[in-house]
């Protein structure tokens, strides 16, 4: 497949992690240098861990800038998992040590920025930048529920990554709601006020 390679300082941002119910949402921006290709990248969810894992230390030798950020399971439930997934992908943009001339997001919407942005839907598996981005939230935020998992070994964090399988699910109605897992989201909310 072959990806938009966009001329310029354009960052791609993505986020990974609104559907889980437990850890925080992850973004990154990346820049990627036209003259030193990444291969093979493609939207997160459509290559396996390993290959993620493969392409994001490639990313990271690879691109003229990367960052990623977080929001916290606090700020999801405040502000909620959309407002909380633009702020992460804002710090990200912002983290970044070369500022782009141009933001490629990921989605429908646009976080707030300082320099131009442009929401691509399924911009994941259309922009080199995006794709590249998509993979480095991916694997930090997989990579922090594996940690996670270390502290709260009973919800099986390190088979689900916080999604809601029967496995989760199933967990949370044994052990109920820990400090990482996120009141807003109903199955959640549904055992803290039966």
């Amino acid at each position: 497949m072959t990806l938009l390679l966009p001329e310029g300082l354009v960052c791609g941002v993505d986020e990974a992690g609104r559907g889980p119910l437990a850890g925080p949402v992850m973004a990154a921006a990346v820049i990627l240098d036209l003259a030193n290709p990444v291969e093979g990248l493609n939207d997160s969810k459509k290559l396996s861990a390993k290959r993620r894992d493969a392409l994001a230390i490639e990313i990271y030798a690879k691109a003229l800038a990367w960052a990623v950020a977080e929001a916290s399971v606090e700020e999801i439930d405040r502000i909620n998992i959309l407002q909380a997934s633009l702020l992460a992908m804002q710090r990200a943009v912002e983290k970044l040590v070369i500022q782009p001339n141009k933001a490629l997001i990921d989605g429908n919407r646009c976080p707030k920025l300082t320099c131009p942005a442009e929401a691509i839907i399924g911009g994941d598996g259309k922009v080199a930048a995006i794709a590249a981005a998509s993979i480095l939230a991916k694997t930090v935020r997989d990579a922090g529920m594996l940690e996670l998992h270390a502290v709260y070994p009973m919800y099986g964090f390190d088979r689900h990554m916080g999604y809601p399988t029967a496995l989760h699910l199933e967990a949370l109605q044994k052990h109920g709601v820990s400090p990482v897992h996120r009141r807003s989201y109903a199955p959640v909310a549904r055992l803290m006020h039966p």
